[in-house]
């Protein structure tokens, strides 16, 4: 797992921990002596991708203050189904019941975008578009949560609003055109950020192709209206769809020559991958 990733995630992982043991796990601590040692194994109880290794192992070491005996049988990225061994944890077995828990939590909703993800992503398999996540994210995850979109295949978008421009309905609305806020985005800041613009119709197509920007959304556009607007754009800037994308819908979608396709539902729609804790 990329350092940068566990470092920006460390407060969540850190608040997540405490919100779960607070002033301390009262059952845990009242049977289980501070010596008791024992192993424990990571198993997948159904098929798909692993993500999120590092962060549910981040946990444990938080907890017990110190590194912790960790043996990875399959790594991030990995298919993995039922029954298979995603890892085996030696160490105090106070610990481990006390970090089961929120590891899990992690390791479930991380493998559980990735696995949703690479759905997308298959279906897109002989085409040249490519699929990408939205800001559509678990308020405090949204490292992790793109992490596990990048693992399961597809691409991030901006992380933020502080990485990019996406100029929007209402910001077209509040401007007063698209030409009008794309001129504001320019005057400020120059060539600093990428600038993309989301249309509607093929007039607004037309109006932000002249603006040179780097990307155009078509938002919420039938397939006759993205395969002219795409013919329309003639490969001048890059094109996103967005807007009615399912696993049913992705492949026609793609057909229409877009470059991108991006789905909120891989990270907000998330079904969390089923794996359990077996301590032997």
């Amino acid at each position: 797992m990329n350092d940068n990733y566990i470092k920006k995630s460390l407060p969540i992982i850190k608040q997540a921990i405490k919100e779960d043991i607070g002033m301390g796990d009262v059952t845990t601590d009242a049977i289980i002596s501070n010596e008791k040692n024992c192993t424990a194994k990571l198993i997948a109880k159904s098929t798909g991708i692993i993500s999120g290794l590092a962060v549910a192992k981040k946990v444990f070491e938080l907890i017990s203050g110190k590194p912790v005996i960790w043996k990875i049988k399959f790594d991030d990225g990995m298919f993995v189904k039922p029954g298979n061994v995603i890892a085996e944890i030696k160490g105090s077995y106070k610990t481990v019941l006390k970090g089961e828990r929120t590891a899990l939590n992690f390791l479930q909703r991380m493998s559980g975008i990735a696995t949703n993800t690479n759905m997308f992503v298959k279906k897109l398999k002989g085409t040249n578009t490519i699929l990408l996540d939205t800001r559509k994210t678990l308020p405090g995850f949204r490292y992790l949560d793109k992490y596990s979109v990048k693992i399961g295949g597809g691409e991030n978008h901006r992380f933020g609003l502080y990485d990019m421009v996406m100029i929007k309905e209402n910001h077209i609305r509040a401007a007063g055109s698209i030409t009008k806020a794309v001129k504001n985005i320019k005057e400020k800041y120059g060539k600093k950020y990428k600038i993309e613009v989301e249309t509607t119709s093929l007039e607004e197509v037309k109006e932000a192709l002249i603006t040179k920007i780097d990307i155009i959304m078509l938002d919420n556009m039938n397939l006759k209206e993205m395969t002219d607007a795409v013919l329309l754009v003639n490969g001048k800037v890059k094109t996103e769809a967005s807007g009615n994308v399912n696993l049913e819908t992705i492949e026609k979608i793609a057909s229409t020559g877009v470059d991108f396709i991006s789905v909120g539902a891989i990270t907000h729609s998330v079904k969390a991958l089923d794996i359990s804790l077996i301590i032997n």
